[in-house]
């Protein structure tokens, strides 16, 4: 298998699907746009597993390419910190025109991060958090050297099993990209809103792996805030929030930013200085955690550091060095998943970013202010 920009099922080495009866469902941890996501156990081995349901809904006729594509990327890529696929499972139908419906099955992960991080009780310490950011960092470097773009990062999709490895989950949006063709176009509608990088906000629809350290930035700011940084409620409200944090989007800061196709139709704030790391003080007291935030969210993802890079940063190599997470986590014997814990709301505020810090208004003269809340 070894093209999986292909999109045709006659290439994609389906294992045998065996019949999903074979595991019991024991809850229901995830539910989102691509399904829903149960823990289950496997009768004979009691082994444990989450199965993802695949959604046939839409599906005149065959297997849902969206599933199709997830499947060939998570066949390809087999790494300490990705999900891994187990099989595919189906169930049995009596009627033979009756649908069969599909699961994934991969190994069980006890948390997720956006789980993890709106439980009180779960405390990260520094080296922890260094942990988890190395971890991230892995991942995306072994996906990116395969040529796979995520394109969904966020808390979320982040799964932490009891012992500490993190796994890079919900390939549902990634695919194979190419750094040599300049001239592919995918489609810009990725990525949850709020860890949407600011090219596809702007309609760029050539871009690479900097959208995914963009949603890195996101999460590694999350692991002090405790919930999401920039909570745009539209486009134009998340890029205002972006703007407010890392300063006016302007060919100066960005060269060849004013050719993308939004630039000029969106009402983009002016005059605002970078602050990132003023800002973020706040919660991160260290100074290697605040640069290295610093260089993930950078407006030009030309300019975006890539995991590799990252990973040699002073953050990793400075005391406390990353902690193992295993002894933590073993203080908390429930699973943690977002779609367990309380719904996390999006501000009412449509300026607000960032959780109890103050932010910029616009004046009358049309400059910008702090005001705090």
């Amino acid at each position: 298998m070894s093209n999986v920009s292909n999109d045709n099922s006659s290439d994609l080495e389906f294992p045998y699907c065996d019949d999903v009866s074979k595991y019991e469902k024991i809850a229901k941890i995830g539910q989102g746009t691509f399904g829903e996501v149960f823990k289950a156990k496997h009768k004979q081995t009691k082994k444990i597993v989450a199965l993802k349901k695949v959604l046939m809904d839409n599906e005149k006729e065959g297997f849902p390419i969206t599933a199709l594509r997830e499947i060939k990327i998570l066949q390809l890529l087999k790494h300490e910190n990705v999900v891994n696929l187990i099989e595919i499972c189906r169930t049995k139908s009596n009627d033979p025109k009756g649908k069969a419906t599909f699961y994934l099955v991969f190994d069980f992960c006890e948390h997720d991060l956006a789980g993890l991080l709106s439980n009180i009780n779960v405390k990260f310490s520094l080296g922890e958090i260094k942990k988890v950011m190395k971890q991230l960092l892995n991942g995306l470097y072994y996906i990116h050297s395969n040529k796979i773009l995520h394109r969904d990062m966020k808390a979320a999709n982040i799964l932490i099993t009891k012992t500490g490895v993190l796994k890079l989950a919900d390939f549902g949006l990634a695919r194979a990209y190419s750094q040599q063709n300049k001239q592919t176009k995918y489609t810009n509608r990725v990525v949850t809103l709020w860890y949407r990088p600011p090219e596809l906000l702007l309609g760029e629809r050539n871009y690479g792996a900097p959208v995914d350290l963009w949603g890195a930035g996101c999460i590694m700011a999350e692991m002090w805030t405790r919930s999401p940084i920039m909570q745009g409620n539209t486009e134009q409200n998340q890029l205002q929030l972006i703007s407010q944090l890392c300063g006016s989007i302007c060919p100066e800061v960005w060269p060849g930013v004013e050719k993308l196709e939004l630039y000029h139709k969106l009402d983009l704030p002016k005059g605002l200085k970078r602050r990132v790391k003023e800002r973020l003080k706040a919660y991160v007291k260290d100074n290697h955690a605040l640069d290295l935030l610093d260089k993930l969210l950078t407006l030009d993802p030309s300019k975006r550091s890539d995991a590799d890079n990252l990973l040699n940063h002073d953050f990793f190599w400075s005391d406390p060095m990353p902690t193992d997470l295993g002894k933590m986590l073993s203080q908390h014997n429930t699973s943690m998943f977002e779609f367990l814990a309380p719904r996390r709301r999006p501000n009412v505020n449509p300026q607000a970013s960032l959780p109890h810090l103050g932010h910029q208004v616009k004046s009358h003269d049309g400059q910008y202010h702090d005001r705090v809340f």
